[in-house]
C-alpha cells in the first residue's frame, strides 16, 4: 500500500526542482515518470553513465595492478626480477630508484639514466625530491603506466596503474538496481556540538582520523535509522558516508558501500535537512582491486536494513 509522501528538494545540477519524495514500497515505472521525477531519473542515469566511463578510464580504479610498499633507504623499480619493487607489466627493466629517508622520498637514476619516454609530472623524469601526499602527489609515467607514491599509516607505498590491465580491458560495465524514489529520502541534520573525530579503519589495518560534523537521520520503513558521515579533506564541499547495509550479504560489496551528499540547507553546524538518495550508492575502489586501502564502515553505519538501490557487486566476467 503507498504511504504518504514527503516532499524533499534533490539538487539537480547547480539548482534544485522541489517533487515527492515517496515512502511506498516502489516507485512508478519510468513509462509513467514527467516533470520533476522525469529530471531526477535522467540525472541519476547521467551520474550513473559517468560513474561507468570514470571506471573504465585509463588511470581509473580497474587499471590499478599493484600496490608495494617501499622499505627505508633504496628501492628499485621496474620489470625486472632484480628490483625491489618489480612491476607486473610492460615496462623498462629497470626504472630508476625511489630512496625513503623518514618523510622524504627522492627519485634517483641508475646509471645511464632514465628509460626514454619516463615522464615526471607531465615533463621528463629528473632526480629529485617527490611530492608523496594524497593531495597532490607526484606523478611518474610511461607509456600507459602510472606511476604514484602515496602515504598509509606511516608509510609509503607505491601505487601502480596500468591502462592496458586485463581487468580494464575485460570491463563490461557495472550493474545497478533500478531506479526507486522509496530510497530517496529527506534526513533531519543533528549537528555534532562541538565536532568531533572518527576513527575510520581501512582494508590494509590503518587508521584514518576525519572530521564528522553530524549525524543525519531518516526513517525507513517505518524505521528510524542514523548514519555519521565524515569530511575527507576541509575543501570538502558534500558528506562522504562509508555504509553497509544487509544486501552485502548477498547483492551488494561485502565491505560495504559510498554515498555522497550535499550539505544540509543550513550548513553544518545548525540543525536542518538533507536528502539521501540511495540510489547514488557506489562501490569503494576496492571493489574492482585488491590494490585499493578502503576505509571500511564505523559500527554506527552497518544499518540493520536493505538498502536495495545504487550500485551492485562487479562481476568482471559478467556482460549485459
Amino acid at each position: 500500500m503507498l504511504k504518504s509522501c514527503l516532499v524533499a528538494l534533490i539538487l539537480l545540477g547547480s539548482g534544485g526542482l522541489p517533487f515527492p519524495v515517496c515512502s511506498a514500497q516502489s516507485a512508478p515505472p519510468a513509462a509513467s515518470a514527467s516533470g520533476p521525477e522525469a529530471a531526477w531519473r535522467q540525472k541519476l542515469a547521467d551520474w550513473r553513465t559517468a560513474r561507468e566511463h570514470e571506471i573504465a578510464a585509463p588511470d581509473g580504479w580497474l587499471t590499478l595492478v599493484a600496490l608495494d610498499w617501499l622499505k627505508t633507504g633504496v628501492n628499485s623499480f621496474g620489470s625486472a626480477a632484480d628490483n625491489q619493487v618489480r612491476i607486473d607489466a610492460k615496462a623498462p627493466d629497470h626504472i630508476g630508484m625511489l630512496t625513503v629517508s623518514g618523510s622524504t622520498v627522492q627519485l634517483l637514476a641508475r646509471a645511464g639514466g632514465f628509460p626514454p619516454d619516463l615522464m615526471l609530472d607531465g615533463k621528463p623524469a629528473r632526480e629529485g625530491t617527490l611530492s608523496a601526499d594524497d593531495a597532490r602527489p607526484s606523478t611518474l609515467t610511461w607509456h600507459g603506466l602510472t606511476m604514484i607514491v602515496l602515504p598509509r599509516g606511516g608509510r609509503y607505498a607505491l601505487r601502480i596503474k596500468d591502462a592496458d590491465s586485463p581487468a580494464r580491458a575485460g570491463f563490461h560495465g557495472l550493474h545497478w538496481y533500478a531506479p526507486d524514489l522509496h530510497f530517496a529520502v529527506e534526513a533531519r541534520w543533528i549537528p555534532n556540538k562541538p565536532p568531533r573525530s572518527l576513527k575510520i579503519a581501512t582494508v590494509i589495518g590503518t587508521t584514518l582520523d576525519l572530521p564528522a560534523p553530524g549525524v543525519a537521520e531518516f526513517t525507513l520503513n517505518g524505521k528510524t535509522l542514523r548514519l555519521e558521515p565524515v569530511l575527507e579533506s576541509p575543501q570538502d564541499k558534500t558528506l562522504f558516508f562509508i555504509l553497509r547495509d544487509i544486501t552485502s550479504q548477498s547483492t551488494t560489496y561485502q565491505a560495504g558501500r559510498f554515498l555522497r551528499a550535499a550539505f544540509p540547507d543550513h550548513g553544518l553546524g545548525a540543525p536542518g535537512t538533507l536528502v539521501l538518495d540511495f540510489n547514488q550508492l557506489y562501490n569503494p575502489p576496492c571493489a574492482y582491486t585488491p590494490y585499493a586501502t578502503c576505509p571500511l564502515p564505523p559500527d554506527q553505519n552497518r544499518l540493520p536494513v536493505a538498502l536495495a538501490a545504487g550500485e551492485q557487486r562487479y562481476a568482471a566476467e559478467s556482460t549485459h
